[in-house]
């Protein structure tokens, strides 16, 4: 597996404070394995090292709430700084207040988990500042390259954009392998893990409302939009049933949710969001005939890519038109318009005219798959295979 130096650069200034690092991230974007390297590293300095997968039988079998924890560690650490690593620490009851204990007493704590519940507001309120939060996702294209090159194969943009940046997928050879690799993970991590966990009743009104929501992705909605559409059949779903279910999958990295900036107004519309897929793959496999979404799924992957560049992401309201994405970092403002092409004259005019009245001072960017350089003297074309290789906009 490649090194993600990416998400370990962001750890290493921390190995030794006594801040609380929290790893979260959807199941299988790598969190283990970055845990795993981190481990690596600072095993070159202490052998006083106390490694806990909780996803081990052998492990939580013995280790079920945070009293046994504490004991458990106690027992088996060594004399001055002791390196915890908890993986998937969740699935032990009461861990949030062990933690809370252990970091008093010369030792650095690190913890991985695939809820963000992790840092839920009553978590981050106890802690007050004593903790780090990272963010992992799935492979961005140019780690697809890097692990491609280990797996001595190619991975194309097209299949990319199809079956998106789940890690474990890359080491199956042919297609219908890693579609069922990723159908069951979907079943894992979408159907039993949040029915389970959150005790959902209404099973039928949950598929339905999730397998839209995923086929819908780079879409605006409100909570209304999305009842509207469920309650033809399914009469017993309210508004709040379907912003609790919303909720759970956004818990879980599932989706996320990205609010419109309005320039009349310069506020947020707290009401409409626009909901991207953590991976594109949770849209391909829900596609009859091989009729994938190329279109929002170019979009969803734009947004995943600029968050791994670092950029603060809006959806921005020019005065009616949507600009995809306002992205921006160091004081400097993108306007981001995405689409798969813009060689036909209607489309030209519909991407383009999004930023009519947008001032010069501002970098404006469409990025679509042509290889045709659109580019004019106020906007910017970059082609989309060539934007999946920067590490940040020019």
């Amino acid at each position: 597996m490649i090194k993600r130096l990416h998400y370990i650069k962001q750890v290493r200034p921390f190995y030794d404070s006594d801040l609380i690092k929290i790893i979260t991230g959807i199941r299988r974007s790598g969190k283990s394995v970055i845990l795993q390297q981190i481990i690596k590293e600072v095993k070159l300095k202490s052998d006083n090292i106390i490694n806990l997968n909780f996803e081990d039988i052998r492990i939580s079998s013995i280790i079920n709430n945070g009293e046994e924890l504490l004991k458990f560690v106690e027992k088996n650490r060594k004399a001055g700084k002791c390196y915890l690593f908890f993986d998937e620490i969740q699935m032990v009851e009461g861990w949030q207040d062990i933690c809370k204990t252990l970091r008093l007493f010369n030792n650095s704590i690190f913890i991985t988990g695939s809820n963000s519940k992790l840092l839920s507001r009553e978590f981050t309120k106890e802690l007050s500042g004593r903790y780090v939060a990272f963010r992992v996702r799935p492979f961005v294209y140019k780690e697809i390259i890097e692990y491609g090159k280990e797996l001595e194969r190619e991975v194309s943009v097209a299949d990319y954009l199809v079956w998106g940046g789940f890690p474990k997928r890359l080491e199956f050879d042919d297609i219908e392998s890693q579609q069922r690799y990723l159908n069951d993970l979907n079943d894992t991590i979408i159907i039993n893990d949040l029915i389970n966990r959150y005790k959902i009743r209404k099973t039928t009104l949950f598929r339905k409302l999730v397998n839209f929501v995923l086929r819908s992705n780079s879409r605006i909605f409100s909570a209304k939009s999305i009842y509207d559409y469920i309650k033809n059949e399914h009469k017993d779903g309210s508004i709040n049933t379907i912003m609790n279910y919303l909720t759970y999958l956004e818990e879980a990295y599932i989706i996320e949710s990205v609010k419109q900036y309005a320039k009349k107004t310069k506020r947020e519309l707290a009401f409409y969001t626009k909901i991207y897929n953590e991976d594109v793959s949770f849209n391909s496999i829900r596609c009859m005939d091989n009729r994938f979404d190329l279109t929002h799924n170019m979009e969803n992957i734009v947004y995943l890519e600029l968050l791994y560049m670092g950029y603060d992401i809006y959806v921005y309201n020019n005065n009616g038109r949507e600009i995809d994405f306002l992205a921006t970092k160091d004081n400097k403002k993108y306007y981001v318009q995405v689409a798969f092409s813009v060689a036909e004259e209607k489309a030209y005019q519909r991407e383009f005219s999004a930023f009519k009245n947008i001032d010069n001072l501002s970098k404006k960017i469409i990025i679509t798959n042509d290889d045709i350089d659109f580019s004019t003297s106020a906007v910017q074309h970059i082609k989309f295979k060539e934007f999946l290789l920067q590490s940040e906009l020019k």
